[in-house]
């Protein structure tokens, strides 16, 4: 495979959405709670707008991260900038739990609902503060980049390079 300069179009464009849609999910998933506490009780939950769109973003955030994953074996990422160790060993290692928690997040909450899972239900309830953890490192980190050492990282996320 060949060392890239930067990421693919569609690398950088599903990037992007799926950081759309995580943010709405953290913001608007609640009405999911809500629908689920029913469940739980034997009501008929109330399927709202909110909560379809909770279910769709969920389902585009596996479909979407299950593509990023298979560009990334075929196609390659560019090479990290040289740093310590440690921050090399924390960016490899955040990358793939962002990309884990994307793979969990979804099928499990696919379980809880569509399985009637309660145990799911549970695990994916606590991928939230995961997911807010590791978005946030995520984003301190290019800007870490950005601003403090002004490696130009963060270009590759904003445009082609190859």
């Amino acid at each position: 495979m060949a060392l890239r300069k930067g990421y693919s179009a569609t690398q950088i464009a599903l990037h992007w959405l799926v950081a759309v849609l995580i943010l709405f999910q953290l913001i608007f998933g609640e009405a999911m709670g809500t629908a689920w506490r029913a469940v739980r009780r034997d009501m008929v939950p109330d399927m709202t707008v909110a909560v379809w769109a909770h279910i769709i973003a969920g389902i585009a955030v596996l479909i979407f991260a299950l593509w990023r994953l298979n560009l990334r074996a075929s196609r390659g990422v560019p090479e990290a900038p040289p740093d310590r160790p440690l921050m090399m060993n924390a960016a490899k290692w955040g990358h793939w739990a962002l990309y884990a928690v994307m793979l969990l997040a979804p099928i499990t909450g696919l379980v809880a609902w569509y399985g009637g899972v309660a145990e799911a239900a549970e695990v994916h309830e606590l991928f939230k503060p995961v997911i807010i953890v590791l978005v946030a490192g995520h984003v301190l980190a290019a800007l870490y980049h950005q601003f403090i050492r002004k490696d130009g990282l963060l270009l590759r996320m904003k445009r082609p390079m190859d």
